[in-house]
């Protein structure tokens, strides 16, 4: 997992498909994009743009992927995400969509909470089990958005 802000980007820390994304990230004028998707490269990197609101942890279940990571940006409001690495082996809660490449676990342990404030961005491999959209001391609405990118792009 990393955790940044998108001002303070050093390119060359990065993997080039990852280095795709956070440029998008910082190029893109996220007011003036509808809620959607929109490719990048092709189906290998592609924007997700959401507006959610944030919600009790407890109601919010883990999720990991397995052909795609995520380079998840808060464009607005605040949000907590919760993180998990190498955790022991975990009830799945709903199992593996293929179409939508996600998994939904029950709970995790051990789990770290990232506040994420506009500009702030955090990337998740398949093993960063993670929890987005988390209430921070208020309920929030959020615009995030989500890129994801091809694991088979950094093989």
């Amino acid at each position: 997992m990393f955790f940044g802000h998108i001002k303070q980007v050093e390119f060359s820390h990065y993997p080039a498909a990852i280095q795709k994304a956070l440029a998008f990230l910082q190029q893109t004028d996220f007011e003036q994009l509808e809620v959607g998707r929109y490719p990048i490269e092709g189906d290998v990197i592609f924007a997700q743009v959401l507006d959610l609101v944030t919600q009790e942890k407890s109601t919010l279940l883990p999720e990991a992927h397995e052909r795609y990571l995520d380079v998840q940006y808060l464009h607005s409001g605040v949000e907590m995400i919760g993180v998990s690495v190498n955790p022991p082996p975990l009830e799945i809660a709903k199992p593996y969509d293929s179409d939508r490449d996600i998994l939904f676990y029950k709970d995790v342990e051990n789990e770290t909470m990232l506040i994420m404030n506009p500009g702030n961005f955090a990337v998740f491999f398949p093993q960063d089990i993670h929890r987005p959209a988390c209430i921070y001391q208020n309920s929030s609405s959020i615009r995030k958005i989500v890129v994801k990118v091809s694991i088979d792009l950094l093989k």
